[in-house]
């Protein structure tokens, strides 16, 4: 018993002498020792709702289950939660009250080496940067610059070269913050420790010099440096939700030994786990496991993904590695746009030398100098030079755009993955929930049930509206008696403080902020107390009241008493809270009203809510002196009433799924929670419904992950569907479940917080780390962080990812278009021949690149800026396996560049054969000559003709299958909706304006037109270029029509997206 007056109970605890070791290894037979049944301690106090702790005080005895513990222990860490110390000490050779022997840990430690973990190595800079070059497209354009230089076309070879230099930098910048997981978990790691040592002396020592065997003593503010089996203690709980997902602390029970050996990390009471924190308390225990051993060790393993490097013979090793390395070196490795885009680039390559041999060929091989150029030009121009460039570019624009959103995007390629993805693996604690307690229900009997609904703050007692029995009432009028004194219990039988702190904005209004202190139970109750009116510090200031004595929470007996005297009655107060089935016995209520009392309890718990009952009793001030007995003082109590806490949603959980879910997106809850806590949590944020569990499927909705780890990845396979709801989830089942999702060719997000979640973060297509809350391990290992930790912002991130592959698609639409055109002209214009026989360049090597790097990259760009389409998210995912070259895609690149270039060829033909006899000149491919006057103005008419019609097309690809007249019927409507629709996207709109105007001083300003691009000033050609752009919108709006009519492709949803806008404007 501890009777206290000011000096608080958590100090006077942390306070107190280290208690003595009670275990020996010379002993023949150990004591027996209490024993539970794994769950029952963790269910009990799920059910009381307690945060606190305390182990069995002298003279303080309570009925456990017991048994004669093993005698024997193999040394597996993974069973000490079911052995007895005593064994343990004695497999280790070690004496649990006077430690080891110095010599004896330094021998261990030289033989078992020093407890941390082992690095990975850093990222080397020079790694970051062969892997900007090891690139497809990179590579293509690096032979493309070689042969331009090996030609002395110094001017082509110095473009594609910026544009290669600019793609490394922009990537290099991009992945220089590198993978750091190893050094973050290493940061985790307790750099000091207290061990006893030397006949019981206590030094504080380097973690790293921890060996198995050592007794360490830990205390409030420690990390604990190893996996430790606890034999004492005294209030010990252990914040454990980097491991186990766990929101409250975990009350240490040392007294115990757990029948199980095999149970979840979070329900083994009598062990202490490496970079977890002690909250409260203090303990003592033998080290188990130490470095790459423990538990987070075996979490740094799986994020090494170390794979053994004696597989198979030498031979076959060998060719693995070299297969793998060519793989890097073409980029086949990576996000399925990169493998893509690589496989892309390698094919371009081949056409590229495919069409130079054409070229060769038709020519008879006779490679002289002209030849030879023509050949670099056709192969130049079926190659988009600013590709790479315009990509890299639109995904740093991307980056910016989601961080406006509190999504910070570590590494580049994932947002193209996000877009497609069918599945999010979501943690509870703290992501889709706030990671905070809350008081949800009070139930009094004779009153009913009172709700608690819509709280936005879990710490401003105004949040929040109350409802009695389905009816509404004023927290400000007069209270049931019975819930006075039950608000006044959850009050005064409490060690938290919350706090309004006032603040002055800026434009000096007021701003209220509250703040709390002390355990998330003790907080819940406080709030809910002083949201009517009834906290601690009015009720004390307020009556004639004061703190007389305290029972400290007992984690063996599950509950907690004060003593307050009344001056005004001349008594003495007891309120007491705890767990229920700790609590009943206690009270003076009848068999009947206990049940009821149970029912009720039974009903709450069901809902997912942590149970605390709330009892009192009044003596005389003259009895003041019997409330120093425990057992008198906490007897013939008075039920008040039961108190249901929480743990509750996000506000945004709820509409984020529902949006996830009308995308087509599968939402999984994977938890170290317990399974009625998430099914409650699932049921009220719409990831669970009532009717669910009447389907065949309902015993694999929600699973515990014990049972799911059971299963073999057939079994998992042959279900009809995975788990919406996995609980006491083990990080190995969180990367099963991610291995699972990919055997059915899914692709999925996982979210986390903790360095439980880090490997499968890893192991996801896309991993999402939580900001504010979540350890620096899981940051690096994920693809993405939340600033926010809000999960709905993970709908803005997968917003933002299918604006970019919509918009990625429309600009290679427009990139490609340009480079069939190009190569249908090419080719064709083979049989242009002039008096010398050699074919004549319908367009020169510098117009090419002109047209490829000045007029579309920037086209390209605006498009990349181009905002979310209406229907963004009322589509299901985009197949990442297809990719962005979709069906559609390339049947409309082939259209609008067979017509593109048909009509480039047209106006060349005009020009040379209508006007001027087929008069094609000698030798005008290297320079102007008499001669050239028709070729070179032939030639600005071809140039312009393609510039104009790539202008066009940039508008014309906004969207797939809408009319170019009609591209946003949702916000433009009516006569001039094209000039609003256009006007909307600045960027592309000044960049079209650019490219008209641009064309007329390219092909006029003298010397650079005839010098450099090789054609020169034209007069009535321009009709040819007006007519050819008119037969082009033409052609292109009657294809769009047709899909629209037949219903092809993207086509298919357009006639019923207007109608449904047509009728909404009826």
């Amino acid at each position: 018993m501890v009777i206290t007056k000011s000096t608080s109970v958590l100090e006077e605890w942390h306070n107190l002498p280290s208690p003595p070791a009670t275990f020996h290894p010379d002993r023949a037979e150990g004591p027996k020792e209490p024993t539970v049944a794994a769950g029952t301690i963790s269910n009990s106090l799920q059910s009381s709702g307690s945060s606190f702790s305390n182990t069995l005080t002298d003279g303080e005895t309570i009925d456990w289950e017991t048994r004669s513990p093993e005698k024997y222990w193999d040394g597996d860490a993974r069973s000490a939660h079911a052995t007895d110390v005593s064994h343990i000490a004695s497999k280790h050779n070690v004496d649990l009250q006077h430690g080891l022997d110095g010599k004896e840990a330094a021998a261990r430690l030289e033989r078992y080496g020093p407890n941390k973990l082992e690095s990975v190595g850093g990222v080397s800079p020079w790694k970051i940067l062969l892997r900007q070059v090891s690139n497809s497209l990179t590579i293509v354009l690096l032979l493309a610059m070689a042969l331009s230089y090996g030609t002395l076309d110094f001017i082509e070879g110095a473009v594609i070269s910026a544009v290669i230099l600019l793609n490394i930098i922009l990537g290099f910048a991009q992945d220089f913050q590198a993978e750091k997981t190893m050094k973050s978990l290493q940061g985790l790691a307790a750099p000091t420790c207290k061990v006893v040592r030397n006949q019981g002396k206590v030094d504080s020592i380097k973690a790293e010099t921890l060996v198995v065997g050592d007794v360490v003593q830990i205390s409030v503010g420690d990390v604990v440096p190893a996996d430790v089996r606890i034999f004492d203690g005294v209030n010990l709980e252990i914040n454990e939700a980097l491991l186990t997902g766990e929101s409250l602390p975990v009350i240490k029970t040392p007294k115990i030994i757990l029948k199980q050996r095999d149970i979840s990390l979070g329900d083994r009471t009598n062990c202490a786990y490496s970079a977890t924190t002690v909250t409260k308390g203090r303990g003592t225990g033998v080290v188990i496991s130490t470095g790459m051993q423990t538990e987070v060790g075996c979490i740094a393993e799986m994020l090494q993904d170390r794979k053994s490097s004696k597989e198979g013979s030498a031979f076959t090793r060998f060719f693995k590695k070299l297969w793998v390395g060519i793989k890097n070196i073409l980029g086949l490795v990576g996000t399925p746009l990169q493998v893509t885009l690589s496989k892309f680039a390698i094919l371009l390559f081949g056409l590229a030398i495919l069409l130079a041999l054409i070229v060769f060929s038709v020519n008879k091989w006779d490679l002289s100098g002209e030849v030879v150029i023509y050949g670099i030009c056709v192969a130049v121009a079926v190659i988009p030079e600013s590709l790479i460039a315009v990509l890299t570019i639109t995904l740093a624009i991307g980056i910016k755009a989601m961080a406006k959103g509190n999504v910070i995007v570590r590494r580049m390629q994932a947002l193209e993955a996000i877009g497609g993805i069918t599945h999010i693996c979501s943690d509870k604690t703290g992501t889709l929930t706030q990671g905070k307690m809350i008081a949800r229900k009070v139930w009094v009997p004779e009153m009913g049930t009172l709700c608690i609904h819509g709280t936005t703050d879990s710490f401003d007692p105004s949040s929040g509206h109350a409802m009695l029995d389905e009816k509404a009432i004023d927290k400000s009028d007069e209270l049931n008696p019975m819930l006075s004194k039950l608000l006044d219990a959850t009050a005064l039988c409490n060690l938290s403080t919350v706090y309004n702190t006032l603040g002055q904005s800026t434009n000096e209004k007021a701003t209220s902020t509250w703040t709390a202190v002390g355990e998330p139970t003790d907080i819940a109750l406080q709030v809910l107390a002083m949201g009517f009116g009834h906290g601690k510090t009015d009720i004390l200031a307020n009556s004639e009241v004061a703190f007389f004595a305290e029972h400290p929470f007992n984690s063996a007996i599950k509950r907690m008493s004060v003593a307050y005297r009344n001056q005004a009655t001349d008594t003495i107060d007891i309120f007491l809270k705890g767990a229920v089935e700790a609590v009943l016995p206690l009270i003076n209520s009848s068999p009947n009203e206990k049940a009821e009392i149970e029912k009720r309890m039974s009903e709450l718990a069901k809902e997912g809510l942590r149970v605390l009952c709330i009892a009192t009793k009044s003596i005389h001030s003259s009895s003041a002196s019997e409330v120093a007995s425990r057992e008198w003082t906490e007897s013939n109590l008075e039920f008040l009433g039961l108190v249901g806490l929480y743990d509750p949603p996000r506000l945004e959980t709820a509409g984020a799924i529902a949006a996830c879910k009308q995308a087509g997106i599968s939402i999984h809850m994977l938890t170290g929670d317990h399974i009625d806590t998430a099914t409650a949590i699932s049921e009220e944020i719409g990831l669970l419904h009532a009717l669910d569990f009447t389907t065949t499927n309902k015993s694999t909705l929600v699973m515990q992950g014990g049972q799911f780890d059971e299963l073999s990845d057939a079994e998992i396979d042959s279900l009809d569907a995975l788990p919406i709801v996995l609980t006491r989830c083990s990080p190995a089942t969180k990367v099963r479940m991610v291995d699972a999702l990919h055997r059915r060719s899914a692709f999925c997000v996982m979210t986390g917080d903790g360095v439980n979640d880090a490997p499968a973060l890893k192991r996801a297509d896309v991993g999402i780390a939580m900001g504010l809350n979540g350890s620096d391990v899981a940051k690096e290992a994920a693809d993405m962080v939340l600033t926010d930790d809000n999960f709905a912002s993970i709908v803005k991130a997968v917003e933002e990812g299918r604006r970019l592959f919509d918009n990625i698609q429309k600009f290679l639409l427009h990139l490609l278009v340009c480079n069939i055109a190009q190569v249908i002209l090419l080719l064709i214009a083979l049989a242009f021949r002039d008096d010398g026989g050699n074919s004549v360049f319908p367009l020169s090597p510098l117009e090419i690149l002109w047209v490829n790097m000045i007029t579309s990259s920037f086209l390209a760009l605006g498009l990349g800026m181009e905002e979310k389409t209406s229907d963004v998210m009322l589509r299901p995912p985009h197949s990442l396996r297809v990719g962005i070259f979709t069906k559609e895609l390339i049947i409309d690149k082939m259209v609008y560049g067979s017509l593109m270039g048909s009509l480039c060829l047209a106006s060349f033909a005009v020009v040379v054969y209508g006007a001027n006899g087929g008069d094609l000149g000698d030798d005008c491919n290297e320079e102007y000559n008499d001669t050239c006057d028709v070729v070179f103005r032939a030639r600005a008419t071809v140039f312009a003709v393609l510039s104009f019609l790539i202008l066009v097309t940039a508008w014309e690809v906004k969207h797939f299958s809408r009319s170019l007249f009609n591209l946003d019927p949702t916000r433009y409507r009516g006569k001039f909706a094209v000039f609003q629709a256009i006007w909307y996207n600045r960027f592309l709109f000044w960049a079209v304006v650019a490219g008209f105007v641009i064309t007329f001083p390219v092909i006029y300003i003298p010397v650079v037109n005839k010098v450099v691009f090789k054609h020169m000033g034209i007069t009535w050609e321009w009709g040819i270029v007006v007519s050819c752009l008119v037969i082009y919108l033409v052609g292109i709006e009657s294809w769009k029509a047709i899909k629209r009519r037949f219903g092809l492709y993207s086509g298919r949803n357009t006639s019923l997206h207007t109608s449904i806008i047509d009728g909404v404007a009826v």
